[in-house]
């Protein structure tokens, strides 16, 4: 079910939200999301731009310490860009790039001062991006083991200070990746899944088709070769051949009828799941049961539920003004038997009509056939319907002589 309207579509589109594991719509969301997922980190370079800066070096040193800086930069882009596209460095390459990220930033320190130390934040966090868990687990640890090996020899107590940070952002990075990897997995999990299901329903239909027309168009064709040869010197028997096949015609377009009526039976688990995604589309908080209990209720009758929600999701989304929407479906027993009870409940203003509208009176007769009721009215604060359905068959209570 789906309530978005061409407005709200185009500006999805406009404006693609950035979510872990999902693949990006365009190119300018895939440069949105890695400079949000990469350039957070860059605020670790103050501290090498104002020692630059300062006037504290040399010429040739401040020269010198720019290019490492920009080289050191450009490996930790790099890396992690193409980290995070569909075609990532080989492992080896990775490996090459990170080390040299390491004696970049270990030169950088000796030469420059610690002012540079925090350039084993991006060590780190390079390590618990794009290598594998089981590496990241004792690289991480290691560059702040270099880190403070370096630290020895420019500022203890700055090395000491930044250990935390360097294992801290490391490990986060470890998290994350893995959460994206995940996330990945998970939805091509789910796409496959969902072709399955959907190769799994053609093969069904395909089955209930060849089930359903096989035999008939078999015996049609059969008696329209007999007609054929009948023809000619029995043409009474050709015609009782051709009253059969018209028979048997008929009943092959009643059978595909009523299968079709069956596929085209909205069911209410999938119509719960369409009420969700046009409740949160429109902004309404909503409150909806993940699995009803159905078990022994008739078709005839969950499809009825089904249309029932379809209906009151409709009027919710489109007339009530509602900030909030309540759906139960719950079993009870009453005197003329089990039944299961679907009930909406909003707390919106509701439309401006005095009586039912057409969907409602539809939808009343459509419960009659399937012997449910039907009950909807305003509340103090919002708009209440409930439908109900019988559960099974009728109890049998014996009858008076």
């Amino acid at each position: 079910m789906s309530v978005m309207t061409d407005d709200q579509s185009n500006e999805s589109r406009r404006e693609p939200r950035i979510l872990p594991g999902r693949p990006a719509l365009n190119q300018r969301e895939l440069w949105r999301r890695k400079l949000l997922w990469i350039g957070v980190w860059l605020v670790f370079l103050s501290s090498p731009v104002h020692d630059l800066v300062s006037g504290n070096h040399t010429t040739g040193a401040t020269v010198a310490g720019w290019l490492g800086l920009a080289l050191f930069v450009a490996v930790y882009l790099a890396l992690l860009f193409r980290n995070m596209g569909d075609a990532p460095f080989v492992s080896t390459l990775v490996g090459v790039l990170i080390g040299s990220m390491a004696v970049l930033a270990t030169v950088l320190v000796l030469t420059m001062g610690s002012a540079w130390l925090g350039l084993y934040c991006y060590v780190s966090v390079a390590c618990g991006s794009a290598l594998p868990m089981r590496t990241a687990l004792w690289t991480i640890p290691g560059a702040g083991a270099v880190m403070l090996l370096v630290g020895l020899r420019s500022d203890e107590e700055e090395a000491l200070n930044l250990l935390p940070l360097v294992l801290l952002i490391g490990f986060a990075m470890t998290g994350v990746s893995q959460l994206v990897r995940t996330t990945v997995e998970l939805r091509k999990a789910r796409a496959t899944v969902a072709q399955l299901a959907a190769n799994e329903e053609r093969l069904r239909l395909a089955r209930d088709l060849h089930d359903l027309l096989g035999h008939s168009l078999s015996l049609i064709t059969l008696k329209s070769e007999l007609a054929g040869r009948m023809l000619p010197d029995h043409p009474d028997k050709a015609a009782q051949q051709v009253a059969d096949i018209e028979q048997v015609s008929r009943q092959a377009l009643v059978d595909v009828r009523e299968a079709v009526t069956g596929y085209r039976r909205p069911r209410l688990a999938s119509e719960l799941a369409g009420a969700q995604v046009a409740l949160t589309a429109a902004g309404v908080v909503a409150a909806i049961p993940a699995e009803p209990d159905l078990e022994g209720v008739p078709e005839e009758s969950e499809s009825a539920l089904a249309w029932a929600l379809r209906e009151a999701i409709t009027n919710v989304v489109r007339h009530s003004g509602a900030t909030r929407c309540t759906v139960d479906v719950v079993r009870r027993q009453t005197l003329d038997g089990p039944v299961v009870e679907l009930s909406v409940e909003d707390d919106g203003s509701g439309g401006s009509g005095k009586g039912p509208g057409n969907g409602l009176t539809g939808l009343t007769e459509r419960l009659e056939k399937a012997s449910g009721t039907l009950d909807a009215g305003r509340l103090k604060k919002g708009f209440r319907l409930t439908a109900r359905v019988p559960a099974g068959p009728a109890p049998d209570i014996g009858s008076g002589s």
